[in-house]
């Protein structure tokens, strides 16, 4: 059963971003539980391992009660059914964020009639933060205070 007070946020988080960060804190207020899905997707070259990003979004997340970050493997739709989430919340940098989000929201509901999408457009001082471009900063050995959050930065040492 879908729970509308239940939220779930999917993403690759590889890593984890304050932009996600960001997102995950506002869905939070809104909602009476989160949870933040960390992809297993094998078909995508990751920086992290799965297990690594699921632990980096844990530390992220610790200081937010009602969050809890699980792993997804499957289906996103298989997934919101698993946790019982009525709403999936994802956060746009742009248009183009957008209309490629927006498609996918209508698959979702294509498979899942009751799942709703939620957009949060990207606070503007956050939405040039990516994580591809955070993964930059990590390969050149750059300052990641400003794109990471400062509770993951010692998971990422060593990279």
């Amino acid at each position: 059963m879908l729970d509308p007070r239940t939220a779930l946020i999917p993403g690759s988080f590889d890593p984890i971003t304050v932009g996600h960060l960001d997102v995950i804190e506002r869905a939070a207020k809104m909602f009476e539980r989160v949870v933040v899905a960390v992809s297993e997707n094998a078909e995508k070259n990751t920086m992290f391992t799965a297990n690594e990003r699921l632990e980096m979004a844990r530390a992220a997340t610790a200081h937010i009660e009602n969050v809890e970050c699980v792993t997804c493997a499957g289906l996103l739709s298989d997934c919101a059914r698993e946790c019982g989430a009525g709403t999936i919340v994802k956060g746009v940098r742009g248009v183009a964020d957008f209309d490629y989000e927006y498609q996918l929201a209508a698959i979702m509901r294509s498979f899942e009639p009751g799942l709703d999408t939620l957009f949060f457009p990207a606070r503007p001082e956050l939405s040039h933060i990516s994580s591809t471009y955070a993964r930059e900063l990590i390969r050149y050995k750059c300052e990641l205070g400003a794109a990471i959050p400062k509770s993951v930065i010692p998971l990422i040492a060593g990279k």
